[in-house]
């Protein structure tokens, strides 16, 4: 059930679409989010663009937090920090969103952001926000 929720929000998200990113892992607390690297998700030295990484980040961090939730609420980014640590050169960025510590009225949340290359894969940014409780509409 929570899974399914988690899957079908993410379902309705266009900007996901158009990143061409999929929900990989949806477990209690932690969601992994991945992405391939396209031409249009690049920057001008031809890797990810920190847009992307940031964005998948965030969504795996908000829906770590979101299977936490009771049925009637959702989740919205009150803040979110990242830390860019190398470069996004690979074929897929792939985020790991945790909930740090929930709560009724904030949920503190990281996540990090891989670069995959085949079997290689390289920490490229970490995120750490606060998601805020909304109710479900």
């Amino acid at each position: 059930m929570r899974e399914q929720r988690i899957r079908e929000s993410f379902a309705r998200q266009t900007m996901m679409q158009t990143l061409g990113a999929e929900i990989t892992d949806v477990g209690q607390g932690s969601v992994t989010i991945t992405a391939p690297i396209l031409p249009g998700s690049r920057q001008q030295h031809g890797v990810a663009h920190a847009a992307l990484s940031f964005a998948i980040g965030d969504s795996a961090a908000g829906y770590a937090a979101l299977t936490l939730m009771p049925q009637d609420s959702e989740v919205m980014t009150a803040e979110m920090k990242i830390n860019l640590l190398a470069p996004g050169a690979g074929d897929v960025l792939r985020a790991t969103g945790k909930v740090i510590k929930p709560g009724r009225r904030l949920i503190i949340v990281t996540a990090e952001v891989h670069a995959v290359t085949g079997d290689e894969e390289k920490l490229i940014a970490l995120l750490q926000g606060t998601m805020v409780p909304v109710a479900a509409g």
